[in-house]
């Protein structure tokens, strides 16, 4: 009987062993130290946010080193702060957060205390006194303390070089009378507050998504007109549930590209920029010391003024000699055949038609010279005769 328990013992042994190593070739050698999680079922929420009240801290409390933030704000929004700060207190209070407001330096301040409860608060009391820096009322600010509220700035001053066309594009998200950022807010269900050069934006993770996209792409030249189109009917879409697990490509808009024509910039060759900078202008004084002037009297300077004043009058003189001396030289022979020629086509129609006085007016100077020698010495020869005449 002994004999036959030893053997079925051995037996039970080797069935266990052999069930452990089907259990490890199934599992894997990992498997060994994977246990089963209690906690952990297929009904569980993973991504379900944790939820803390004041009930829920420990008696010791819950930090144990303070964490502080702090924010600057400009001149301007330094008035309403102070306006508001008590109001301010009491809203970080009832989560234990104290708030400093420094008005020296401008700046802002949020520190936990022992007594804070939620490790989480810190980070949204940062993100409300960021956004009431940048002129966002407390009552719309104060929201964020919300689990389900979230926050993001984004900055357009970098997003287009030219100031005017940023100017425009900025409006041009703001639209007639707010009417754009408007339908935006409602579309997305965030906060939008378009301030200088940022616009804050405050609503869910997808919403703010969908807002810094539309932002973007306003300064990219894409008016937001086509994406709250879009948003639209993605909204009635959703009401439909038979296309909730289908491709909705193909009820969505796609607006074509249309390429304007512009203005073609002109394109200016840089010059060449020397190495060296150029040579200095030289002053009186050097010119005078190059030309020796400098170095002599008042006297001597008035002296050779004059001797260079008489020199150019002497030039001009001989010039003006000369052109008058041009009439009384005699032409070349090639110029007298030239005039005498051209005398002959313009003279002949002139002279038939009134009789030779056309030609006359038009004679050359030489004719004329020695017309004007036949008369005075015909009027002198006749004066003689009178004369004598006298006499007799």
């Amino acid at each position: 009987m002994a004999k036959k328990k030893k053997g079925s013992k051995a037996e039970d042994g080797e069935g266990s062993a052999g069930a452990a190593e089907a259990k490890e070739e199934q599992t894997g050698k990992k498997g060994k130290y994977r246990k089963d999680k209690p906690w952990d079922h297929e009904g569980i929420d993973h991504w379900k946010p944790v939820e803390i009240s004041a009930e829920d801290r420990p008696s010791g409390g819950l930090m144990l080193e303070e964490s502080s933030f702090a924010t600057l704000f400009p001149q301007y929004r330094e008035q309403y702060l102070k306006q508001v700060w008590p109001d301010v207190k009491r809203v970080l209070a009832e989560h234990e957060i104290k708030a400093e407001l420094n008005l020296v330096e401008g700046s802002m301040t949020v520190k936990t205390t022992r007594k804070t409860w939620d490790p989480y608060i810190i980070i949204k009391a940062r993100d409300m006194i960021k956004v009431l820096a940048r002129s966002v009322p407390l009552p719309q600010a104060q929201k964020i303390l919300e689990d389900e509220t979230n926050c993001d700035i984004i900055k357009i001053g970098g997003l287009v070089h030219s100031k005017e066309r940023f100017v425009k594009r900025r409006q041009r998200l703001v639209g007639p009378n707010g009417s754009t950022l408007k339908a935006i807010e409602l579309l997305t269900n965030c906060f939008v507050l378009v301030q200088g050069q940022t616009v804050c934006v405050m609503g869910t993770i997808k919403g703010i998504k969908q807002v810094r996209r539309i932002i973007q792409d306003c300064f990219k030249n894409i008016h937001p007109i086509y994406h709250i189109k879009e948003l639209m009917i993605r909204r009635e879409l959703e009401k439909d549930p038979e296309l909730k697990e289908e491709n909705w490509e193909r009820f969505l808009p796609h607006f074509k590209k249309r390429n304007v024509q512009r203005k073609k910039a002109k394109i200016t060759k840089k010059k060449a920029r020397d190495v060296f900078p150029p040579q200095q202008t030289p002053r009186k004084e050097d010119l005078m010391m190059e030309s020796g002037e400098y170095f002599l009297d008042e006297k001597e300077r008035q002296m050779r003024k004059r001797i260079a004043k008489f020199e150019e009058q002497k030039v001009k003189s001989t010039e003006k000699r000369r052109e008058r001396a041009k009439v009384f030289e005699a032409p070349s022979a090639a110029d007298a055949k030239a005039a005498k020629k051209r005398k002959r086509e313009e003279g002949s129609p002139a002279v038939s038609s009134s009789g030779g006085k056309a030609g006359s007016s038009k004679e050359s100077t030489k004719d004329m010279a020695e017309r004007l020698k036949e008369n005075t010495t015909e009027k002198k020869a006749k004066k003689q005769k009178t004369a004598e005449d006298l006499l007799l």
